[in-house]
């Protein structure tokens, strides 16, 4: 890698460094449906760090996170957007006779399992949310 991408370097280490320990912890070797897990939960620490330091007027910090994020992007599946979500909630919703926000354990197990790797689960809830609302 060349000097310039010394920040892609950095996070692709720190990446190796979570799935190596995710394999110890394990003690088993990892799947590539664990491996994903691991992605994504780095992805969604960056994304939470992201936030956090925006508030504190850290945006040196925040730049750093989001640097970090995009090198670990490429290593995800492509994500789901709103209205694929929407549009299999509205399914999901019709087969499972869900009909308003005490149902929402019906649904959510569901479109979890479905978007799996693909979608956050706060941006899937609050699409539910919305529908059953």
């Amino acid at each position: 890698m060349l000097a310039k991408d010394e920040p892609r370097k950095a996070a692709l280490r720190m990446l190796t460094a979570a799935i190596k320990n995710a394999d110890i912890e394990a003690g088993s070797e990892l799947t590539e449906g664990d491996l994903l897990v691991v992605v994504q939960r780095q992805v969604k620490q960056r994304r939470e760090s992201i936030e956090e330091f925006r508030k504190g007027g850290r945006d040196d910090l925040a730049e750093r996170e989001e640097a970090e994020l995009e090198a670990f992007a490429g290593y995800l599946p492509k994500e789901a957007d709103r209205g694929e979500i929407s549009e299999a909630a509205h399914l999901t919703i019709k087969e499972t006779g869900a009909s308003g926000p005490r149902d929402i354990g019906k649904v959510m197990p569901l479109l979890i399992k479905q978007f799996q790797g693909r979608a956050d689960g706060r941006v899937i809830s609050e699409i539910v949310r919305e529908l059953l609302g």
